[in-house]
């Protein structure tokens, strides 16, 4: 691929649209210097390949950013068929694709791939050995886009929050306005992560890509905010911040993950190493509190109040 121009303005494609990190890149993309546009899954279907196809050379994009997952970790156990479907057999269609039409792919992957076991930060370059059909469907398509696209950058998230969509933070609020003591796990140890930072975070590895063509760092990455919790700590900061503007602070018991038996194992430890993304892409993610009170604040609207330490 030839040098591409600020002036060009990249058109980049990114799939999932309807993913708390695509919603996040859309929100920022106006200040971008690159051309975003959004595909959900009647525009390009990751488990249909002539849909893959035929939405990559109506967009022609210069850069595809895959977004899109099944991401029902529970429900997957029983779903493998469609969970491979979407996380394997997909990501591999756009690989050749991508790979045909040399096009850069950045895919996004998860935590999941680990089992747990390290008790210290994962690297990229540590052994995976996924623990639930999730994260297994996830690290096969891992693979193939490593061995069909030459050029490649693989994202592992962890833990990833919004103000919008199906996640923890928004799960614990709710609970918490419905009454009553909460028992929340307290032996699973991640890093939570805010869609708005980890989207900032992709916008400028893709500009880097897009811009600077010939020093391309392909490769697998982590990208997470800082810090680390459980998910006891977590949902106790949501709702030590939440309160500061008017929301129910629950009483929050902490238990073990046997006494909250789910129907796919979870890694108890997940911590992604991300010194490697910082080097090589000049990325400084901010703390997970910092992170966790700036979603809360636009969450609680402009009558909220950043707690000390925090910032805007």
């Amino acid at each position: 691929m030839s040098g591409v121009s600020a002036v060009a303005s990249p058109r980049v494609l990114v799939i999932g649209k309807a993913g708390q990190v695509a919603q996040a890149l859309s929100r920022g993309a106006i200040k971008s210097a690159l051309t975003y546009r959004f595909a959900g899954r009647t525009d390009v279907d990751l488990a249909d390949p002539f849909s893959l196809r035929s939405g990559i050379e109506r967009t022609n994009p210069q850069l595809v950013i895959n977004g899109a997952a099944y991401t029902a970790v529970d429900k997957a156990e029983t779903e493998s068929t469609e969970a491979y479907a979407v996380n394997a057999d997909g990501p591999r269609e756009l690989a050749m694709i991508c790979a045909e039409r040399d096009i850069p792919l950045i895919h996004l992957s998860t935590d999941y791939v680990f089992d747990g076991t390290k008790r210290a930060p994962y690297l990229p370059s540590d052994p995976t050995n996924p623990i639930n059909v999730y994260g297994a469907s996830k690290l096969a398509g891992e693979k193939a886009v490593r061995d069909l696209a030459p050029k490649h950058v693989i994202l592992r998230l962890a833990w990833v929050y919004s103000e919008t969509g199906r996640n923890f933070v928004n799960t614990m609020l709710r609970l918490a306005k419905a009454g009553g003591e909460l028992r929340v796990v307290d032996d699973q140890i991640g890093q939570p992560s805010y869609a708005t930072d980890i989207a900032a975070a992709i916008d400028k590895i893709a500009t880097r890509l897009m811009l600077s063509p010939e020093d391309n760092p392909w490769g697998t990455y982590h990208l997470t905010n800082s810090g680390e919790t459980t998910w006891f700590g977590f949902a106790h900061e949501i709702f030590e911040t939440g309160s500061r503007f008017g929301q129910p602070r629950p009483l929050i018991a902490p238990i073990g993950t046997d006494a909250y038996p789910t129907p796919a194992r979870r890694p108890m430890y997940s911590v992604l190493d991300t010194a490697g993304t910082s080097e090589r892409f000049d990325i400084s993610m901010p703390d997970w509190r910092d992170a966790l009170g700036r979603c809360m604040a636009v969450l609680g609207g402009p009558a909220f109040r950043f707690p000390r330490g925090a910032s805007s």
